[in-house]
């Protein structure tokens, strides 16, 4: 049984003009990501791997290709589309430094974009908190 792709990355370039001409960050990539499927991106450092995320999430703007998410071309949504997609896409970076807040709790790392999204009202902390807790509890028993 073949699986339904959640996003499908088509020539998916990436460019940016320099001093020095064009700056190739992204050139001609394409991949497909299934539901239920996750993919890493390895490589050299320098060698386009945030870019392509960033691109992806229109975070850097395509030079061309296309991306499709749930079958729907993302890259002619407006400001308002793409706010409510990024509910449901999101990039991790391995490094941890540059990906959590160390003055922050465990708990409150996960709730930041909870309330950032409007999910969940800061004043509503009862509600948010179980939230917390249940995603917390998917991934094992953390003490908040």
């Amino acid at each position: 049984m073949e699986k339904e792709n959640l996003l499908e990355v088509r020539h998916l370039k990436k460019y940016f003009s320099t001093g020095g001409g064009q700056l190739h960050a992204v050139d001609d990539v394409s991949f497909d990501i299934a539901k239920g499927e996750t993919l890493g991106v390895v490589g050299e450092s320098g060698c386009g791997k945030s870019t392509l995320g960033r691109a992806v999430l229109r975070l850097h703007e395509p030079t061309s290709g296309e991306v499709l998410f749930d079958g729907k071309d993302i890259l002619k949504y407006g400001k308002t589309e793409m706010k409510n997609l990024k509910r449901d896409m999101q990039l991790i970076f391995q490094d941890p430094f540059s990906s959590l807040n160390p003055r922050m709790t465990v708990s409150q790392a996960i709730a930041l974009p909870l309330t950032i999204q409007g999910m969940y009202r800061k004043r509503d902390k009862e509600a948010l908190n179980k939230k917390v807790r249940e995603m917390m509890d998917l991934v094992g028993n953390i003490s908040m």
